[in-house]
């Protein structure tokens, strides 16, 4: 089993995801930024700087399917009055391994700090670069445990033309050579489909606590 939560992300953008044993692990926060679960097939981590103990009563208590537990509403809603956190939305996280070559399409670097995406990215990521495509905005910044995440964002007079698969696509190949990370909220279905389209692949869900 992986050691840290950076160890577990590292394994599962390489295909390899902890055993489908029903358990939950229950990891120290990365930081003190970001707290939360990832649900994995058959095996959950919480990531937290709470009593372990607190968490596996919690789960216990939470009056549904084991399997289903650390993201059934009434354990969010326990972790985040306990903490003091909010939480938006359970995302599908999903992951694509580096591409080569340059962006499909022309991108121009936003260095302004008070740019609307940058403020909202600095927010949630550290190292935040955005970049300005005709009609959309590509982010890349280190979210969880360190990993590279990318966000992007379509104007509605150019959607359904394929700029967010290619903005995506185009996060890969700035990457540096490492996975990219994507949380997409499971009920938007039109961004999903952009990024597995770019190639990246859902491993699990997660809900981030801030």
């Amino acid at each position: 089993m992986a050691e840290t939560l950076r160890d577990m992300l590292d394994a599962a953008a390489r295909g390899v995801f902890p055993p489908a044993d029903g358990r939950t692990t229950v990891l120290p926060q990365p930081s003190p930024r970001d707290a939360g679960v990832i649900a994995f097939t058959a095996h959950s981590v919480v990531f937290t700087d709470e009593d372990p103990r607190w968490v596996r009563r919690a789960l216990r208590e939470t009056d549904c399917d084991a399997l289903a537990a650390t993201m059934n509403a009434r354990f969010l809603t326990a972790f985040m009055d306990r903490t003091g956190r909010t939480a938006d939305t359970v995302d599908v996280l999903t992951v694509g391994s580096a591409l080569p070559g340059g962006p499909p399409l022309a991108l121009t670097e936003i260095a302004d700090p008070d740019h609307p995406r940058v403020v909202t990215s600095r927010r949630r990521r550290d190292g935040v670069r955005v970049w300005a495509a005709d009609g959309g905005v590509l982010v890349l910044g280190r979210g969880v445990a360190g990993r590279l995440e990318a966000a992007v964002e379509v104007d509605e007079g150019v959607r359904h033309r394929g700029l967010g698969r290619a903005l995506a696509t185009a996060a890969r190949q700035l990457g540096g050579g490492e996975p990219v990370w994507a949380q997409v909220a499971a009920g938007n279905a039109r961004s999903l489909r952009a990024f597995q389209a770019a190639g990246y692949r859902p491993v699990g869900s997660e809900a981030l606590l801030r």
